[in-house]
């Protein structure tokens, strides 16, 4: 069995609503085990015997069928989600937020980050396997050169970023 961490993509956002006791709820009657959510913002964390490709298919046709919106996630395994939240390259600091941006698609990270022009003076952005790594003052996490480009709606079906707190409770 292994643990899998679902990063769900524009959940309590524009609309689309859901409880984590629902969530959770959707996950237990799929089969999967140790089910736990992690704030209300779509992070579920389970255990499962399946493949990743199976598990991502079948927990987003569950979404589409119990919730009605086009459900999109990501799909991490917990043991690789600490090495990312381990490996974040910047330092924190009270007035920054650390964010972890995760791509299911690798082309999609290297274009998200092409010609990227950034003032690194006011954000940092650094490639990781799967994922960007993202530091940027308090109060600007949609206003900078990054926020701008990864907000994009041809990423939108690719990407979720959580910040890195976030991330640390769900391991």
């Amino acid at each position: 069995m292994t643990r899998w961490v679902a990063l769900l993509r524009g959940v309590n956002v524009n609309g689309i609503t859901i409880k984590s006791a629902d969530l959770a709820a959707l996950f237990r009657e799929r089969g999967y085990q140790d089910v736990r959510t992690v704030l209300a913002s779509g992070n579920v964390v389970f255990t499962s015997d399946g493949t990743a490709d199976a598990l991502k298919t079948d927990v987003e046709q569950a979404l589409r069928d119990r919730f009605g919106y086009d459900a999109w996630i990501v799909l991490v395994q917990h043991d690789d989600l600490a090495a990312i939240v381990d490996g974040f390259p910047f330092d924190s600091a009270e007035d920054r937020h650390d964010y972890v941006l995760f791509g299911s698609d690798e082309r999609a990270l290297d274009d998200l980050l092409a010609d990227l022009e950034l003032d690194e003076s006011v954000e940092r952005v650094a490639r990781g396997s799967g994922v960007v790594y993202w530091s940027c003052p308090k109060g600007s996490s949609t206003d900078t050169a990054f926020a701008r480009r990864a907000g994009a709606a041809r990423f939108k079906r690719t990407t979720t970023t959580r910040n890195a707190n976030t991330l640390r409770k769900l391991l």
